[in-house]
């Protein structure tokens, strides 16, 4: 026999979720997100013979999520369904559709930290070296994979620059990242070798008369948007042998874990990615730990 009164019955969530997308002004992702795990949660309650979400309790809620971690879910996706989760049972409790909220008292999946990809500093030459050529694409594309590697920039970072954002005889550029914030990173020497040449000879020709102020033109001589800029840092990746997965945010924690392998400061480091909590940066000296423990590994003769 189903369990409770089902007050909210298959599919309801939406309704739900559309009031709190209004009241909330939950974005339109954030609402789809939450849609497709509450609707999992739904299908849930059903199977264990719960007649609605109004009447899941505390041990349907932690067997939801071990149920998922069984499965193999990954903790991130455990943890992102909770949260919706939470959202929802904490709206019903404010609008007294529930008596108590049975979701308060739990404690949150603690996801498992992920530390980010890198690649070795002969790896970053390879894929460098695989825009080689003199064609106006080529000496574009290389200038872009110097770039990213020179200043840790986002992808939205680099396609939103404009030629009088870079100040090369000074060897910085400015850049506006998230929450609109505007910071002044360094560029090293090879990017802004590279940058000067494609500022010379392959934008001009790339730009043909049209007037746009963008540094990075596609063929057609416009902006360029950042899936243009992910398929060409995928294809020097397939191009130079290393792995699929190496995209524009690769060579952002590339920049990042090599400075601080040479000594960097992780203020500095964090200043010059933008981050505003340093706790963010911090997951770089992570990263070097790990590095530092492969190497006593391989060479300590007690290891």
């Amino acid at each position: 026999m189903p369990r409770g009164t089902g007050k909210v019955g298959p599919g309801e969530v939406a309704a739900i979720l559309d009031r709190l997308a209004y009241e909330r002004g939950l974005a339109p992702n954030t609402r789809e997100a939450y849609l497709r795990d509450l609707t999992l949660f739904e299908g849930f309650l059903r199977s264990r013979g719960v007649a609605g979400v109004h009447d899941a309790t505390g041990d349907d809620i932690v067997a939801f999520l071990d149920d998922a971690r069984a499965s193999g879910e990954k903790e991130t996706t455990i943890s992102r369904r909770f949260a919706a989760i939470r959202v929802l049972y904490a709206h019903l409790a404010a609008e007294g559709e529930i008596a108590s909220d049975p979701a308060e008292p739990l404690l949150r999946p603690r996801a498992a930290k992920r530390l980010p990809d890198t690649l070795t500093e002969s790896q970053v030459a390879r894929l460098i070296d695989a825009a080689e050529g003199d064609a106006p694409l080529a000496v574009r594309d290389r200038a872009m994979l110097e770039l990213l590697y020179a200043s840790g920039l986002r992808a939205s970072e680099l396609v939103s620059l404009t030629v009088r954002d870079v100040f090369l005889d000074e060897g910085f550029l400015r850049c506006m990242g998230k929450g609109s914030k505007e910071r002044v990173v360094p560029v090293g020497s090879k990017a802004i070798e590279a940058l000067r040449a494609y500022l010379s000879m392959a934008r001009p020709e790339l730009e043909g008369g049209k007037g746009d102020s963008s540094l990075f033109l596609t063929k057609r001589g416009t902006g360029m948007r950042r899936e243009t800029l992910w398929r060409i840092v995928h294809a020097a990746s397939v191009k130079s042998g290393l792995a699929d997965e190496v995209h524009p945010h690769t060579l952002r924690h590339c920049f990042a874990t090599h400075l601080l392998s040479h000594g960097a400061n992780v203020r500095a480091i964090q200043e010059m990615l933008g981050h505003s909590d340093i706790a963010t940066t911090q997951i770089y000296t992570h990263v070097d730990a790990t590095r530092l423990a492969e190497i006593h590994r391989r060479f300590h003769p007690r290891a």
